[in-house]
This record gives C-alpha cells, sequence and structure tokens, in this order.
C-alpha cells in the first residue's frame, strides 16, 4: 500500500510540475493525464483524511486502551494523558476513568439510577433486610488494560453489573452470621469495616481500589422492627430500674454509714463525758469544798438565823468540843 501511494505522490508532484505539455499533446494523452491528476489528487485527499485522526487525545484522569482492531487484542500498557499517534486503521482507542467514582444503590430511583438498585440479604434467622449503599472506587491505571479485556465494557456497565454482584455477596457473607437486632443495633459499625474488606478481596485482582464503603439505609419487615423497638424499650426499662435499684442501694449503705458514725460520736461523747464525771468526782474532797467556800464568803454573817450561830470551818481549824 506503501508504494503505491508513494508511486501516486510521484505521478502527482510530475503531473503539477509540467501541466501544459501534459494537456498540450494529444487530446487522448491529456484525457488520461488528467484523470491521473484527479486520481492523484483523490488519494492526496484520503490522506490527509486518514492522517488526521491518528493523534489520539486522552482526557487528564483517563488512561487509554490500546485495542488492535486485527487479533483483538489490547496492548498490556495504557496510555497516558495527553495526545498520542496511532495508525487509526489497525487501533482503536477506549478510554476509562481512574478519578474517584461514587456508586449508589438505593431503593430510590432519584440516586443512583431510575430503577430499585437496593440490596436484598438475609440475617442468620433468615429475616429479609433491604440496605441502601454507596462505594466510592478509584481503577488503577496499571490494571485497567486487563479490566477492560475481563468485562469488554465501559465502566458504569461494570459498577452496576458485576460490582453491584461483588457488593450483595459481600454483605450477604457478613449479615448472613448476624442476627438482625446486632446489625440495626451495636454491630453495625463492625458490619460496614468487614464488608468492605471482604469486597475488597473481591475486586483487587481487577484492579478496582474501595475508599469508601457505606450503608446508609436499613429496611425489615414491619414485625421485625416493631419486635426490636419492644425489646429496646424493655431493655431500656430494665436498666433505668437497675440505676435506680442502685441509687437506692448507694443512699441506704450511705445512710447506714452515716448512723454508724453518729452513733459512734454520741459513744464516744458519752464516755469522754463519763470519764470526764468519774474524775471530777474523784478531785472533789470536803477539804476542797470547804476551800471553795472559804474564797467566795465575804466575811458577812448572815442576818438572818436560827437558834444557833452557824460556824464556818476553815481549814486547819478545829472543831469545837
Amino acid at each position: 500500500m506503501a508504494t503505491s501511494i508513494d508511486s501516486t505522490l510521484d505521478e502527482l508532484r510530475s503531473s503539477m510540475r509540467n501541466p501544459l505539455n501534459r494537456f498540450s499533446g494529444g487530446g487522448g494523452d491529456g484525457a488520461g493525464a488528467f484523470k491521473k491528476l484527479a486520481a492523484a489528487l483523490v488519494v492526496l485527499v484520503v490522506l490527509l483524511f486518514l492522517v488526521r485522526p491518528s493523534l489520539a487525545y486522552i482526557e487528564p484522569g483517563h488512561v487509554g486502551i490500546v485495542i488492535h482492531r486485527g487479533g483483538g487484542g489490547v496492548d498490556p500498557t495504557p496510555l497516558g494523558p495527553g495526545f498520542h499517534l496511532r495508525n487509526p486503521l489497525m487501533t482503536q482507542i477506549q478510554e476509562y476513568p481512574t478519578f474517584m467514582q461514587t456508586l449508589v444503590l438505593t431503593k430510590e430511583a432519584t440516586e443512583g439510577s431510575p430503577q430499585n438498585d437496593e440490596i436484598n440479604v438475609n440475617s442468620v434467622e433468615g429475616q429479609p433486610l433491604s440496605l441502601d449503599v454507596s462505594m466510592s472506587f478509584e481503577l488503577r491505571a496499571d490494571k485497567v488494560p486487563q479490566l477492560y479485556q475481563t468485562f469488554r465494557t465501559d465502566v458504569q456497565t461494570i459498577a452496576h453489573g458485576y460490582i453491584r454482584q461483588a457488593i450483595r455477596q459481600s454483605l450477604q457473607e457478613v449479615v448472613g452470621n448476624e442476627e438482625i437486632a446486632a446489625i440495626l443495633g451495636p454491630k453495625k459499625a463492625e458490619v460496614v469495616v468487614r464488608s468492605q474488606a471482604n469486597l475488597q478481596k473481591r475486586l483487587d485482582p481487577y484492579g478496582i481500589d474501595v475508599r469508601q464503603f457505606t450503608l446508609n439505609e436499613f429496611r425489615a419487615p414491619k414485625a421485625v422492627m416493631d419486635a426490636i423497638s419492644l425489646k429496646n424499650v424493655m431493655q431500656q426499662q430494665a436498666l433505668t430500674a437497675q440505676n435506680e435499684l442502685q441509687k437506692n442501694t448507694f443512699q441506704a449503705q450511705g445512710d447506714s454509714i452515716k448512723a454508724v458514725g453518729r452513733a459512734k460520736a454520741i459513744m464516744a461523747e458519752a464516755e469522754a463525758q463519763a470519764r470526764a464525771n468519774d474524775l471530777l468526782s474523784r478531785s472533789i474532797t470536803n477539804t476542797l469544798v470547804q476551800y471553795e467556800m472559804a474564797k467566795r464568803w465575804n466575811g458577812q454573817m448572815p442576818q438572818v438565823t436560827g437558834g444557833a450561830m452557824p460556824m464556818l470551818q476553815l481549814p486547819g481549824s478545829k472543831q469545837p468540843e
């Protein structure tokens, strides 16, 4: 093909050098030269048309997969952002995004997709549970050719197909071993972490990195939700009663401790008073009493007396016989 193109270009150049000589001869020679010139011009236009799309541009945040038309294989190394030369007849380029994307799987038609994309799983009791899920992910650039060769479709189709099924299987493996009350309550965060780790193992061979995994809403049968609500109310009431009992117990213990303390204080006070009285009674003698009376006597005799003169016994004096 290259030889024919070169020969055509040579003829075109030769015709353009001597156009008058070509057309000044016989009518037959001029018509033939004109046809050759027109054919050369057509080939030139075709070549220009083919040269124009030989430059491929890859958008930022994307990589290009080079697909060989003849054998149907792909280059193992993707093209980075920017301009790249390619053979438009033998190759095709498919762009894949490598920036972070978010897949929303929900019951609502206004989010994610117009259809119901909720994830349905069963708890360990066999109770159905519907989940609204969102996952943010990125594609590793070096794995994109392998991803395309495996699925042969665009990222959105892969996300709503294989990735959605991988999410459902990962959640079922985790949720299927837990009670529904635990999933909706104390083990919710644990379920999310374990499910994300399980999902990453499934997507890792295809170069898909899970950046964030969220369980946005849980939906269970109304009877199950009512039973869980009743159980939570009863647990709350039992906890309140237990707290009240502990409060009363602590208060009774405090009152008992206070009563024991008061009793000990009274006993200690009584014992101290008894010892004081004992010491006081031992220290009071007749001599001490007379001495105290003498200190307080002002030397005056009583103005009114009986038939006998009151006698004051001073310390050291003798009683009259």
